[in-house]
């Protein structure tokens, strides 16, 4: 089978599952990679940074609602949330009603909300503008990811059996880089060597015999170091999240729901202290062209109650001090409603931080109505600003180095 460069590294660990089997002949491969310390990177102090990705593009003003503006409610006739519904921040902003546990966080004062961001020249196709998002880069001349670029610069640093952890079924493009792998997962039972249930007897044997063909495979030195690396990497990686599953106790019940059960893995994972810097994982159903205020209304309840939940169960095992939290979507809605009681792909939004190194409050400033680029909120907060925020401010990360030029981080850290 041939395999290039772009789908080795599309497909990342997820290709390479049987890195449970790793032979030693790959251990100097391993070394050597490891060996390339990159020049002055941030020391660890344990500090982990979660990122949720909103895919679908979230509505920004059904989120965050801007509650004393009669121009969103002329604009939206059937889809405005009633500011009598909504969960009051202040006299002019509130919370979407079905967020009701983000609210008992932002009650806390553990919930920071940055409201406007965007960037230039806005793309509105999901596949772009995710890219955009998650290469930090409009132009999409950067290869490597914005984490990935982070994960390059502590590599030489820390020996760990994995520096980020992606909950998905694929490697979100903001973790991808060539020189580290990171593990990609949809759940545990998956993530490890899968033998034959009707031949048990043979694991053994078969698993020797497949050690053997790697340690005589003849690959060239393109790949050498990024394949070895890889089946090294998931060896450990799955053994070292099999075992923090086994071990770790939740101290609240996770809701039933597909991102509560990727917040617990995650949780398992910081626990185990296995030297995790970054997790990712995601939730979907934004995309709300139609029907918006039931989809949203369900999706964002999901949010708000996998988060407090995660958050609450960090806190019981003191490990929420170590841990900040980050949402993000690839783009808003457009201000008017369309025919189908929905909204279209738009431009700028909200985004969240939340947990106990966060100040909470609310951060930017909010796109006027009375002021769009073609039916589309005007960005006020570079996204940029926000990874800014989160790599200098939160990570201890080069951010003007990892970014490519200088972006004022908000002050929301205490």
């Amino acid at each position: 089978m041939l395999l290039n460069r772009r789908d080795f590294l599309k497909r990342g660990v997820s290709y390479l599952g049987i890195g449970a089997l790793m032979p030693s002949i790959f251990d100097k491969a391993l070394a050597a990679l490891n060996e390339q310390n990159l020049r002055g990177a941030p020391a660890d102090d344990g500090r982990i940074l979660v990122v949720v990705q909103m895919a679908g593009g979230n509505d920004g003003l059904n989120t965050v609602i801007p509650i004393a503006d009669t121009q969103y409610y002329s604009s939206r006739p059937a889809t405005a949330i009633p500011s009598a519904q909504a969960l009051p921040l202040n006299s002019t902003t509130g919370l979407h009603p079905g967020m009701t546990k983000m609210k008992e966080l932002w009650d806390k004062g553990i919930v920071a909300i940055v409201e406007g961001v965007g960037y230039p020249n806005p793309n509105f196709s999901h596949f772009v503008s995710m890219r955009i998002w998650q290469k930090a880069d409009p132009t999409e001349q950067v290869p490597q990811g914005w984490l990935g670029r982070y994960f390059e610069k502590i590599n030489g640093n820390q020996e760990t059996p994995f520096l980020g952890l992606a909950i998905g079924n694929l490697l979100p493009l903001s973790l991808l880089t060539p020189a580290v792998t990171i593990p990609s997962l949809q759940n545990l039972n998956s993530y490890r060597f899968q033998g034959d249930p009707q031949a048990s007897f043979l694991t053994a044997q078969r698993l020797e015999t497949l050690s053997s063909l790697y340690a005589s495979w003849q690959i060239g030195d393109t790949y050498r170091p990024q394949l070895n690396g890889s089946f090294k990497a998931a060896m450990r990686s799955s053994d070292a999240l099999q075992k923090a599953h086994q071990s770790y106790k939740p101290a609240v019940t996770y809701p039933n729901n597909a991102l509560a059960s990727s917040l617990l893995i995650v949780a398992e994972a910081i626990a185990a202290n296995l030297g995790v810097k970054v997790c990712h994982v995601t939730i979907g159903g934004f995309d709300t062209h139609a029907d918006q205020l039931a989809g949203q209304a369900k999706q964002l309840g999901v949010l708000s109650e996998s988060l407090h939940a995660f958050y609450t169960d960090l806190q019981a095992h003191n490990l929420d001090k170590k841990v900040a939290i980050m949402t993000w979507s690839e783009f808003g809605r457009r201000v008017k409603e369309n025919g189908s009681d929905g909204t279209d792909h738009g431009s700028a939004g909200p985004l969240f931080f939340l947990g106990t190194p966060v100040k909470g409050g609310l951060y930017g400033k909010r796109p006027g109505l009375d002021n769009l680029d073609n039916g589309n909120l005007r960005y006020t907060v570079d996204f940029r600003s926000v990874y800014a925020t989160s790599l200098r401010g939160w990570l201890g990360a080069p951010d003007q180095e990892l970014l490519g030029r200088a972006y004022e981080p908000l002050p929301l850290w205490r």
